[in-house]
């Protein structure tokens, strides 16, 4: 009996040794962060930056790699199939990760809420509505949008980056609300064939998010016409806020999260959270993210960002069932 006392004894200390040596080590390989959309929106933009400031803080590599398709099932199922061991990650954003589990439930081979743990939440976004400038559609406010769908039935076209999308959400549910009909074209190459969608005239409007957007609003290939933010924004002064043109609640501030799968260790959750909240705050980050119109806004630990998510899901559960949009 003393010799099964003695070598329990002897496995759990070996055991918690093991864990140990792993928190003090994690990461001693290059770390994999995958996206769910191409490179170039605002989801890769964040994922870049914040891999670069981990590299730098924890001495490893954080290779982004873009793995966009099926909603971001893709991206998630991968994650999830990985080890937990921290070695596996995703920057993933309110479409992929609280809207897509709810409508695509049906599609997933994992059980989301089972397998896949929020590490932190990373920033917001917020989002414009713009009609393009191409083949001379010439719109100078949204009023001119609306009453341009209402003459013309079914011809005003707008993408989004995917069915089920935030865009998608919300410029349905604005079309709805100020009465006239719309085409939805998505798009399978997120933000960045939004706007080449856009810039080209294959569609004339869309919600979408101002790290993506402004560019092309800076070159005047897009018209901004409302912003989706409590006031109005420094960058655009002359553009309101839909609130403002009678549209309050309507648009979505698009966040950011790094996520893992369920199982991670939390010492190599803590150590993530730890450098995630440090490198918002360096000076590169903050400069990177006011050029591109960003906001940090990391949670205050890996439980409250696991608070944050689930509340995120529950209200989009409740804003889907509401909405009754099309799917199709």
């Amino acid at each position: 009996m003393k010799f099964i006392r003695t070598l329990l004894c002897g496995l759990i200390g070996a055991g918690l040794a093991v864990g140990a040596a792993s928190a003090d080590t994690y990461p001693s390989k290059p770390v994999k962060i995958l996206v769910p959309y191409a490179p170039g929106g605002a989801t890769d933009i964040v994922a870049r930056l914040l891999a670069d400031r981990l590299r730098a803080s924890l001495g490893q590599s954080f290779v982004v790699e873009n793995k966009q398709g099926a909603f971001g099932i893709l991206a998630i199922e991968e994650m999830v199939r990985a080890k937990p061991d921290g070695y596996t990650l995703m920057v993933g954003n309110v479409s992929t990760n609280a809207i897509t589990p709810i409508i695509y439930a049906n599609k997933f081979k994992i059980d989301y809420q089972k397998d896949v743990i929020a590490v932190a939440r990373l920033a917001v976004i917020p989002a414009v509505v713009v009609a393009t400038t191409a083949n001379g559609f010439k719109v100078e406010t949204l009023a001119d949008l609306v009453a341009y769908a209402k003459q013309n039935p079914g011809k005003l076209r707008y993408t989004s980056a995917g069915v089920g999308s935030y865009p998608h959400f919300d410029m349905a549910v604005f079309a709805k609300k100020a009465g006239f009909d719309a085409v939805h074209v998505p798009t399978k190459a997120g933000a960045a064939g939004m706007i080449n969608d856009l810039i080209t005239g294959d569609v004339q409007a869309a919600f979408i998010n101002v790290a993506s957007s402004m560019g092309m609003v800076k070159s005047g290939d897009l018209k901004p016409l409302a912003v989706i933010t409590d006031t109005r924004m420094k960058e655009y002064p002359d553009v309101p806020t839909l609130k403002e043109l009678g549209y309050a609640g309507i648009g979505t501030f698009n966040w950011q999260g790094l996520f893992a799968p369920a199982g991670t260790p939390k010492p190599v959750l803590d150590t993530l959270h730890k450098a995630i909240t440090d490198a918002l705050a360096s000076p590169e980050i903050v400069a990177a993210f006011q050029k591109q119109v960003i906001a940090a806004d990391p949670s205050a630990s890996p439980d409250d960002a696991q608070a944050w998510l689930n509340s995120e899901i529950e209200k989009w559960r409740k804003t889907v069932a509401d909405a009754n949009v099309s799917l199709e």
